[in-house]
């Protein structure tokens, strides 16, 4: 369903231009039908020039509207060029004001939009029900709940908060934005009409704040045929009421997307290909926006061949997103070569990269430990590119120093960067600081941490692993006391495994799944086996101060290896075990899955917090560089 707003405006010749009649009025009517087909920019100036000549006032309310509706149709408005004629309409009708609220919320800078609704009502003017959509557009793309709020109320003051299927969907899409999900599902729940614009609002709202499976869930009811109390359009103007039946909603690219950066985020590879072979069958597959995420998701499954095949195939539809994708996928991978190797591939074609593309440069450098190669092309950055290093960049460079043990260096790098270290970059420096056992820097960077993000329990966590690495087990207990008064709770570790159609999820020493007993068998099988190879859990690991023994049971109840043992024993041999755990994978853990890849004769690809380990042979694809 359209707005008004998109469909061709009609001429309406009973609306005055300024009055000369004769050969002037009927030029201004031919000017204001010509608006009707501007299609380019040049085109539309010169039937306004022809306008003005013909003595139309620069004022004028009707050549004013359909200028407006004329440059909203252009696929890139010049909104300098909009706000003056704007400007120039005495006594603008909603119709206009709607159009100039379009404009605007469609524009990199929506926050124009939110002046109109006081001028609005100033002017006498009710807003209807177009109105509203695009205000809320705007406060969505701003990620502004508290102008999102106000416009809701005055929409629920309006009657258009429960009557109009358009502001509904707005409202679902503006706390999906804002990262209020639950609000935006109730919201959805509360709907009496669905379209396909209410789906996938809700879907993406799930997607994209950390809920994939209630996305999932969402896109097998979107797609499954009910049952229910919900009414079209048509019926409820008729007033007709009872039950009918909706059958299934058929997704759209943007669907697809969504669903696609649900399955990713879960490393649900299988159910990700079978979405790809239902975008096969619709040609959905040809939409580049899909194609990217299919790069996503494949790249973050660690089916790099499968993701490179997809970006190969989109060629001649590639963009810079699909480049990017590739470049950070193979980063991530530990192909970080490789990474650099597509991105030379980006510079010969000509397309200029973006500021992620080089993001995930910086990070295949950091990843694969080329210092000097990062710093090359973080030069590069402004010389060659034009683009100037923004914190994140800079980040990258802090996590490329960290990593290769250069923390001095590191500190210094932060000390000379032109905008203020926010938490991130002082969280790296921690981080590298628990790598490399540097008490020292690591206690400068936790003092920053406590006055930008006080309370982030990862900082806890990690200056707590600093202590415990120096055996400083009083400031360990200090530190647990400290978050206990402040209340701040670590983050449970946990992994995840895709086997069939479900997602298993396991926590350290997890007794809780159905078939408990048999993992704990086939731990013990895998217990006995890596000691044959050679193993000796290495309990320096375990930063608690607890017996050996016991060190050695808690790294042998570690999510990943759970996950690990039940795909051992519920899948046939030579299998692929894909996991995902959401902490970054230990020294023993690493050491211990290398060896179940040598003796089960078995490719191990976990994904940890911040890349992916490709075991097979007994060795890793991060050459332990991680």
């Amino acid at each position: 369903m359209h707005h008004p707003q998109d469909q061709p405006a009609q001429v309406d010749h009973h609306l005055p231009l300024s009055s000369p009649a004769g050969e002037g009025l009927l030029s201004r009517r031919r000017c204001l039908a010509l608006l009707q087909g501007c299609r380019s920019l040049p085109a539309l100036k010169q039937v306004h020039a022809r306008a003005l000549r013909s003595g139309a006032p620069a004022s004028s309310a009707d050549l004013g509207k359909y200028l407006l509706l004329a440059l909203a149709s252009l696929p890139f408005p010049p909104l300098p060029y909009a706000r003056l004629i704007f400007s120039l309409l005495r006594y603008p009708s909603v119709f206009t004001v709607n159009t100039m609220a379009r404009l605007y919320a469609d524009s990199p800078d929506p926050a124009p939009a939110l002046s109109l609704l006081p001028r609005m009502l100033a002017a006498g003017l009710r807003p209807d029900t177009h109105t509203y959509p695009f205000l809320l557009k705007a406060c969505a793309k701003l990620l502004s709940f508290r102008h999102g709020a106000a416009v809701h109320g005055l929409a629920v003051r309006d009657g258009f908060a429960a009557g109009s299927v358009f502001v509904q969907n707005s409202l679902v899409h503006l706390y999906a934005a804002c990262g209020l999900f639950e609000s935006a599902h109730q919201m959805f729940e509360e709907m009496r009409v669905w379209n396909l614009v209410t789906w996938n609002s809700v879907i993406n709202g799930f997607a994209m704040n950390g809920r994939p499976n209630e996305a999932l869930t969402l896109y097998r009811d979107m797609t499954a045929v009910v049952t229910n109390t919900r009414h079209s359009e048509e019926e409820l103007e008729e007033g007709e009421e009872g039950q009918i039946r909706q059958g299934p909603v058929r997704p759209d690219g943007f669907t697809m997307v969504s669903v696609l950066s649900a399955c990713a985020e879960l490393g649900a590879l299988t159910l990700g290909r079978r979405v790809h072979v239902y975008l096969w069958k619709v040609g959905l597959d040809t939409n580049t926006h899909v194609g990217n995420a299919l790069i996503d998701l494949y790249a973050k499954c660690g089916s790099i061949d499968a993701a490179r095949k997809v970006f190969d195939e989109m060629d001649p539809n590639r963009n810079a997103v699909s480049w990017t994708s590739l470049i950070v996928g193979l980063a991530v991978n530990g192909f970080g070569k490789e990474a650099l190797e597509l991105f030379a591939g980006m510079e010969r074609e000509g397309l200029p990269p973006t500021e992620i593309t080089l993001v995930g440069v910086l990070y295949a450098c950091s990843h694969c430990g080329l210092v000097d190669d990062g710093f090359r092309y973080f030069e590069r950055m402004r010389v060659d590119y034009g683009v100037v290093p923004k914190i994140e960049h800079y980040g990258c460079m802090v996590d490329l120093l960290g990593r290769a043990g250069l923390v001095d260096r590191a500190y210094n790098f932060i000390g000379g960067m032109p905008m203020e270290p926010n938490a991130v970059v002082w969280r790296t420096l921690l981080g590298a600081c628990a790598m490399h056992k540097r008490v020292d820097l690591g206690e400068e960077a936790w003092a920053r941490l406590k006055r930008l993000d006080p309370g982030h329990s990862g900082d806890y966590v990690l200056l707590s692993n600093l202590y415990a690495s120096s055996r400083r087990w009083a400031d360990v207990q200090s530190i647990r006391k400290s978050m206990l008064r402040g209340g701040v709770r670590k983050t449970p570790g946990h992994s995840l495994v895709e086997l069939g159609n479900d997602v298993h999820e396991f926590v350290m020493g997890d007794r809780s799944h159905p078939e408990s007993e048999q993992i704990r068998e086939m731990l013990e099988d895998i217990a006995v086996r890596l000691r044959l190879e050679g193993y000796t859990a290495r309990t320096a690991n375990v930063l608690a101060d607890i017996e050996e023994e016991e060190k050695e049971n808690a790294l042998n109840y570690h999510s990943e290896r759970l996950a690990i043992a039940y795909a051992l024993w519920k899948t046939a041999p030579g299998t692929t075990i894909r996991v995902v755990k959401n902490l970054r994978v230990c020294e023993d853990c690493h050491l211990a899955i290398k060896l179940m890849s040598k003796v089960y004769a078995r490719e191990i690809i976990v994904r940890d917090r911040s890349r992916f380990h490709h075991f097979r042979d007994g060795l890793c694809s991060c050459k332990d560089y991680w």
